[in-house]
């Protein structure tokens, strides 16, 4: 909170991971709303939002709708949180707009080239065409990917979301987005080291769809970075929320200028 005479800290945009939704942040939004103004969402294509226009479903499409929306919602240059896919969205984003931002925290996203992915994300990329994605029975593997994060029995609520959010045909539309890795990676891999934005990653050093070593592409790649390795797998932010939760909120309350310029 502020006290009178304090700078006000800037708003705290987080975006959610895939393939889950806003309920992502369920664990750690009591820790980060004190902080000020915060903002959560899915982004076009992911979670419960509109998949209308497929041109956004890429990471850097998706970095200029997130410039568009900080101006369109008066945001300033927030502290954006995105782990996994809003990674490369959010990288994106201050390589072309640095004053759109003030800091990023983000990891367990596939930014890494060449790529190193496993699992089911690795079969989604390498697929031939999206008709092959169409066919997976998403529901079930959904299910089971996001076990670990929101189980079926222990929370039955915010795993039925996560699910029904990515089917009927959702899935597939949304896998459009790390399709274009293998095509915008080697871009944006040129693109860290000109990035002047403090970025903290935050991920969890036993993850097996998104190993560690995409994030350390970018520790070693970006000019104002840390990073920190958490005991946990993929779901990192629900998985080891505490830690999670504590290194984000150090962060945003001055800890990025220990990186900064």
């Amino acid at each position: 909170m502020r006290t009178p005479g304090q700078t006000p800290t800037p708003p705290v945009l987080m975006l959610a991971p895939w393939p889950e939704s806003l309920l992502a942040f369920r664990r750690i939004w009591s820790r980060v709303t004190p902080l000020g103004r915060v903002v959560a969402i899915d982004m076009p294509g992911f979670g419960h939002s509109d998949q209308h226009r497929t041109e956004l479903i890429a990471p850097d499409a998706m970095g200029g709708f997130l410039s568009r929306l900080i101006d369109e919602w008066g945001l300033g240059a927030p502290h954006v949180v995105g782990p996994d896919v809003g990674t490369a969205a959010a990288l994106f984003l201050a390589a072309a707009a640095p004053d759109r931002v003030t800091s990023l925290t983000v990891g367990g996203g596939a930014v890494r080239y060449p790529i190193d992915v496993g699992g089911a994300l690795k079969d989604v990329i390498e697929a031939p065409d999206l008709d092959v994605v169409r066919g997976l029975d998403a529901r079930t593997n959904i299910g089971y990917a996001v076990e670990p994060a929101a189980g079926a029995d222990s929370e039955p609520e915010v795993h039925e979301d996560y699910v029904s959010a990515y089917d009927l045909g959702r899935f597939a539309e949304s896998a459009r987005f790390v399709r274009h890795y293998p095509v915008q990676n080697p871009v944006l891999r040129d693109l860290l080291p000109t990035i002047t934005t403090p970025v903290q990653v935050v991920a969890g050093k036993g993850d097996e769809l998104v190993p560690w070593s995409n994030n350390q592409f970018l520790a070693d790649h970006l000019p104002h970075c840390e990073a920190h390795r958490l005991d946990a797998g993929h779901f990192a932010w629900e998985e080891a929320s505490e830690e999670y939760a504590r290194l984000t909120v150090d962060w945003i309350s001055g800890g990025y200028q220990r990186v900064a310029a």
